[in-house]
């Protein structure tokens, strides 16, 4: 039997802040007048000073009273980084999202890429009034996505990517929207401030 021939390297992106110009929860919020709330929670997490499963459960919470279409029509109008959407559409085989953020939410983003994704998925439990949360293990993801590649690149910015730029093989720090955690910029080989220049250097890697 032959060996089994691995890709060169994978892509791993985080999607909010990353792939995406706008966080999308604040996007949701605005639609049902919390802005403020949102808004907070998400800087708290970003910085790391909240928990992400913490923090995501509470903006569930108020966010899951918008219908999903409506939900959809939001996420169809989230404008994307056109460096990074280049990228992954060039590069679809070798390109994956790792994000915290819902299936059901993001479904039309992930649809528009056309990459495999890994993401948090509910899940709806008779007694229960509100569903779980199955969260994403953003580590786990990338050590997946080695079995089919020689090494896995890692992007993202906030304190929750932490696990999956710890478990890739080259670790790149973003700060298109955001100045990256403190954290990350500890822990990134490289960092990028905008997408046309992170996509220089993984045409370049």
């Amino acid at each position: 039997m032959g060996e089994i021939s691995l890709q060169e390297s994978i892509y791993a992106f985080d999607l909010d802040g990353t792939i995406t110009r706008k966080e999308t929860l604040p996007v949701l919020a605005t639609a049902l007048g919390v802005d403020a709330e949102i808004a907070l929670l998400t800087r708290l997490t970003m910085e790391g000073k909240l928990d992400f499963q913490q923090s995501f459960k509470l903006r569930y919470c108020v966010l899951r009273n918008l219908p999903i279409g409506k939900i959809h029509d939001i996420m169809e109008e989230i404008p994307l980084d056109s460096a990074i959407e280049e990228f992954i559409k060039e590069n679809r085989d070798a390109c994956a999202i790792v994000t915290g953020n819902l299936d059901s939410w993001i479904e039309p983003i992930v649809r528009k890429l056309g990459c495999r994704c890994f993401s948090s998925c509910e899940i709806h439990r008779p007694e229960a009034f509100v569903p779980d949360i199955c969260f994403v293990d953003k580590g786990e993801a990338i050590r997946e996505l080695r079995i089919d590649a020689k090494r896995v690149v890692a992007v993202g910015e906030g304190a929750n990517d932490i696990p999956m730029l710890a478990e890739a093989d080259i670790a790149i720090g973003y700060g298109g929207i955001h100045k990256p955690a403190d954290e990350v910029i500890s822990l990134a080989d490289y960092v990028a401030q905008d997408g046309e220049e992170l996509c220089r250097m993984l045409n370049h890697l």
